[in-house]
């Protein structure tokens, strides 16, 4: 086994265990609302939205980024960058998107890799040398071969019902029989939300190690997307961009700025590290 797979098999392991405590998390809250019965609800329910997640992520995904089918005759270079990617990967071709954004960034979806979509934004082709926007791309088919799409909609579909119900919790209140009492349910109701976000966040930080890695191998050249990340990441900081936060983790860098202790709840690992870890591959690609 190569380091790189030795290396996403250890994420896939990890990434497996934070998702399993993530819906452990949802059965809790049930259990803590009203008992065995609700908690075996909830593990349905939970079931039903992540398949909802499942079967719809890329439209909803698409829908919310504002982004509109790019036509390979307006992007003749992207097209031809992305086939042959693909073709290496032995991946069938995404349907290709344009976000009409200035900020430079780019994101994957889907729910397989034969009903995917890679968007770009408008800036990125602008800013990104040839080699730079084909790490950039590599790295977004990393994500929808290792199936990330999938378990980045599963992830942000629990955390968004721990903490909705949390609030219902807050405002209506639970059962006065409620099996962990009154200070268990008010615990519950304020660390539930915050882990089910800490948990989301250490999915989508293992997910970008593991696709900038998967990316790395695909295109042949680590430095390429290492490349890109710096430039990417100047770029988000000088140029704002129009981003619904739930969308945030899917984007190849952070499009929001997070600085000082908002850094520390960054669905994004640090640029720095990432760069390093992609710099390290360049004697082992070859």
């Amino acid at each position: 086994m190569t380091t790189t797979r030795r290396s996403n098999w250890a994420a896939g392991v990890r990434t497996t265990a934070l998702l399993a405590t993530l819906t452990g998390l949802f059965v809790v809250i049930g259990f803590a609302i009203g008992g065995a019965s609700t908690a075996l609800l909830f593990l349905f329910f939970g079931a039903a939205m992540n398949l909802g997640a499942w079967w719809f992520s890329d439209r909803i995904a698409l829908k919310m980024s504002g982004a509109q089918p790019l036509e390979e005759s307006d992007a003749p270079q992207i097209y031809s960058m992305t086939r042959e990617l693909t073709d290496q990967a032995k991946m069938p071709m995404p349907k290709m998107y344009v976000i009409p954004q200035a900020q430079p960034n780019a994101f994957a979806t889907g729910r397989n890799p034969d009903n995917s979509a890679v968007a770009v934004t408008a800036g990125i082709v602008r800013l990104l040398s040839p080699d730079e926007l084909r790490g950039v791309i590599a790295h977004e088919l990393a994500h929808i071969r290792n199936r990330d799409t999938l378990i980045q909609s599963v992830a942000a579909t629990i955390g968004g019902a721990i903490t909705y119900l949390a609030y219902m919790f807050m405002w209506f209140g639970s059962d006065n029989n409620s099996p962990i009492g009154l200070i268990g349910s008010l615990a519950m109701i304020i660390l539930a939300p915050l882990a089910a976000s800490l948990i989301q966040m250490s999915i989508s930080r293992q997910r970008e190690f593991s696709a900038d890695a998967t990316g790395a191998q695909i295109s042949g050249n680590p430095e390429g997307l290492a490349s890109a990340l710096l430039r990417l990441e100047q770029g988000a900081q000088d140029i704002p961009m129009e981003v619904n936060q739930a969308t945030e983790c899917m984007y190849i860098v952070k499009p929001l700025s997070g600085k000082g202790l908002a850094g520390l709840f960054s669905t994004h690992p640090p640029i720095e590290d990432r760069v390093e870890r992609l710099r390290q591959m360049r004697p082992t690609l070859g």
